[in-house]
């Protein structure tokens, strides 16, 4: 094992340990806070929001907008790990451009940057999959995937629950509903727009709008980055290629 390896596990059994740390005291009070307005928000609202973001995702994960490469075969971790980090700066940068743009725009231009952000989301995440060796052709590949995005975007309680469906991957893929209509979509949107909407509602704010936007994405699709390297140093561990 290689002092980068060592390196690389202590940071994932460290997240591992984040990943099942109990909800704080002002996580349980945002979530609480959070439900209220959920509840306040008519049930058809709910619906046409879930709708939207089932059909945005599934679009970019099942569609044509992305093409998978051939998965990479990891011949040394700290390599492949040091191009995936330039890779994620640039899509941060790109995030970062696009909400300062969007931010300057106002109302209308805000709204906009809501699906261009998951579309870049999810290419990184198609792009990091492959590079750690993982094929995204398959569609229970594609279901992890929404897993690390879960994983990134949730509350504390939630992203506990998600964490645990993620352990042992491999033997829980193979139960996995071949129907992507039941995967649970509602909880999916409603736990990424709580996550996000305190931060993005800023960038509809005129003049800070574009500031806002700038420093959210990038810190956004960071969060995301880190997210997704853990979650495949954990297969990677699992499988005993770590």
């Amino acid at each position: 094992m290689t002092p980068y390896t060592r390196k690389a596990k202590r940071a994932l059994r460290a997240w591992q340990r984040q990943m099942q740390k109990s909800p704080s005291l002002l996580n349980n009070l945002t979530r609480k806070l959070q439900v209220k307005i959920n509840k306040i928000i008519p049930e058809k609202v709910h619906n046409a929001i879930t709708t939207a973001i089932k059909q945005m995702i599934r679009g970019v994960l099942f569609g044509a907008g992305i093409t998978s490469s051939k998965p990479a075969d990891i011949q040394s971790l700290e390599i492949t790990e040091a191009v995936l980090m330039e890779r994620i700066e640039m899509y941060k940068k790109t995030a970062a451009a696009e909400g300062g743009i969007t931010g300057a725009g106002g109302i209308l231009m805000a709204f906009a940057d809501f699906p261009i952000l998951i579309s870049i989301k999810l290419k990184m995440l198609f792009d990091i999959a492959g590079r750690y060796g993982y094929d995204v052709s398959d569609y229970k590949e594609r279901i992890f995937l929404l897993h690390i995005f879960q994983l990134a975007f949730s509350s504390h309680e939630h992203r506990k629950n998600v964490y645990l469906q993620m352990i042992n991957w491999n033997s829980k893929a193979a139960s996995l509903p071949e129907d992507i209509n039941q995967f649970d979509w509602r909880s999916f949107q409603q736990e990424y727009r709580d996550y996000i909407d305190l931060a993005k509602l800023a960038q509809m704010i005129p003049i800070i709008g574009a500031v806002v936007g700038l420093f959210v994405n990038y810190r956004l699709i960071k969060k995301l980055g880190t997210t997704a390297m853990n979650a495949y140093r954990m297969r990677l561990d699992e499988d005993g290629s770590l």
